[in-house]
């Protein structure tokens, strides 16, 4: 393998295990160390767009919505399929599903309020730092299932 290629499979693997840091400071709830993942210093250029939210713009806006969701978010796993990198420069493109299972604040008397699965195709773009690669976008869709098009059609007769 020669140099040039050695280099590329280095960034691709340091863009996956960031892509991997961020999903699981979610997964533990670190406010911290999710912070770390996005872009230092981007107040007005980084964006998310959470399923079914708009657009989020600024650090700090991106950052409170992740502190409302932990905040509301009693358990959280993400199991990611199909998860393709494609580099340009110092820009990573990542795409993926986020299978996710995620539980609220518990029902009276149950440790776990009931676990919730849901698929998202989501789109994470890093940026090379000196620190790292580090978020500066990322965008999740939410996916209709075969048994949600089969609850509208039942709905519509």
């Amino acid at each position: 393998m020669n140099e040039e290629h050695a280099q590329a499979a280095a960034d691709i693997a340091e863009v996956e295990a960031a892509n991997t840091a961020f999903y699981e400071a979610m997964e533990r709830g670190d406010l911290e160390a999710l912070s770390d993942s996005w872009l230092p210093g981007e107040d007005l250029t980084v964006s998310c767009v959470h399923p079914g939210w708009p657009v989020l713009t600024g650090r700090g806006e991106v950052l409170r919505s992740y502190a409302l969701i932990m905040a509301n978010t009693e358990y959280i796993q993400f199991f990611l399929t199909d998860v393709t990198i494609a580099m340009t420069g110092d820009t990573a493109l990542v795409t993926c599903t986020e299978n996710i299972l995620s539980g609220g604040p518990a029902e009276e008397g149950d440790a776990l309020g009931p676990l919730v699965g849901q698929l998202v195709v989501a789109t994470n773009v890093f940026r090379r730092t000196p620190d790292g690669w580090k978020l500066w976008s990322h965008h999740g869709s939410p996916v209709l299932t075969e048994s949600d098009e089969d609850d509208d059609e039942e709905t519509a007769s």
